[in-house]
């Protein structure tokens, strides 16, 4: 095969990675429907699913879902809660794993990556030996499986990778992309959620294939900007590049009660502790931070939210305690019961970059 001028890009998708790592941790779940999130109660957990396994998704359990939804569709399946620390730890080492193989390199949360390898190899038969090599390596390494997309660019190989799960390698060459793409359900493209879906399907688009052959300016009249972008994307065209150096626009932290509560001592309390764990990331990442946005969820699902942007830059818990409480107060009504609170952190700013200013 001659020598490839196109792009080669790898999307390195983790096989339901928390759950994949506690059935290494706990090989006694092996075969089991395993579902990683919030604590079901019995029936009666707040809170949704994180991750699942694919046991799990034959009762139909997936992402997202309610943990009481995902409790009636399969109570005898194995409850964890998120175990961050040791998933990142993991994710940590994988990382370092696919650093290795890339000439750029992009990670989009704890398990998945984007790789550029154009200039590790010279055609695509080459590129599928690196991915092999690549999943023998994690394998060895963690005992975990994962799955790799290759294609010329970023959303062709995002796409592939998820064709053919768990432990699965697909390769679309540049020829093949609208045949790869066309027979494909609307909504695997990146951008159309459910909303959308339900837009698209109304004017008729249920396949990629669809959108792909309608008239781009009626999309621009219906979404905008957006419609622009759909319909490229259908067409399996990207040119977005892999940013080595992905900026973290924000950091956040929730959660959700047991049991909804006016109890404001608990509130503050819970959202001081919110806050150190928010907080701790800050730190440990680097960042200064100007804007916090605290969020509040009454026990009838209201939900209302409400920031405040700081006059100057900082890092210090007491500035997040000290918003958090005066943000906080116009909500502590004692005839409202509260079943989330959470904060959020934006406007972040490098400290290194802050010092390079000051």
């Amino acid at each position: 095969m001659a020598k490839t001028r196109n792009r080669v890009i790898f999307h390195v998708d983790m096989d339901h990675f928390f759950t994949a790592v506690e059935e290494r941790e706990h090989p006694e779940y092996t075969d089991n429907p395993v579902v990683v999130g919030a604590d079901p109660r019995a029936g009666k957990g707040r809170g949704v699913v994180s991750t699942c396994n694919y046991e799990a998704r034959k009762y139909g359990i997936r992402s997202a879902m309610p943990i009481t939804r995902a409790w009636r569709r399969c109570p005898h399946a194995v409850y964890l809660p998120v175990n961050y620390d040791l998933y990142e730890k993991v994710s940590s080492r994988i990382m370092t794993i696919l650093r290795r193989f890339a000439g750029k390199f992009e990670q989009w949360g704890l398990d998945e990556a984007f790789l550029d390898v154009t200039s590790k190899v010279h055609d695509l038969e080459e590129a599928k030996r690196l991915a092999q090599e690549i999943k023998r390596k994690i394998y060895a390494k963690e005992k975990l499986t994962c799955s790799i997309g290759i294609g010329s660019n970023k959303l062709v190989a995002k796409i592939a990778s998820d064709f053919n799960k768990p432990d699965g390698l697909t390769v679309v060459e540049e020829n093949d992309v609208k045949s790869f793409l066309s027979p494909l359900p609307v909504e695997k493209l990146l951008w159309v959620g459910k909303k959308t879906k339900r837009k698209l399907n109304a004017l008729g688009i249920k396949t990629i294939g669809d959108l792909a052959n309608f008239d781009a300016s009626t999309l621009i009249d219906k979404f905008g900007v957006m419609g622009r972008q759909m319909h490229l994307s259908a067409k399996g065209i990207d040119r977005s590049e892999i940013q080595e150096q992905w900026e973290i626009k924000s950091m956040s932290r929730d959660t959700t009660f047991d049991e909804d509560t006016s109890d404001t001592k608990l509130l503050l309390k819970t959202l001081n502790a919110l806050a150190e764990d928010v907080h701790k990331q800050l730190t440990e990442s680097n960042f200064n931070f100007k804007t916090i946005t605290i969020k509040i969820r009454y026990e009838n699902f209201e939900t209302h939210s409400h920031s405040k942007t700081l006059p100057f830059m900082t890092d210090r818990l007491v500035d997040i305690q000290k918003t958090v409480g005066n943000l906080m107060q116009v909500y502590l009504q004692p005839d409202r019961k509260v079943r989330l609170i959470g904060l959020k952190l934006s406007n972040l700013v490098s400290s290194e970059k802050q010092k390079k200013l000051i």
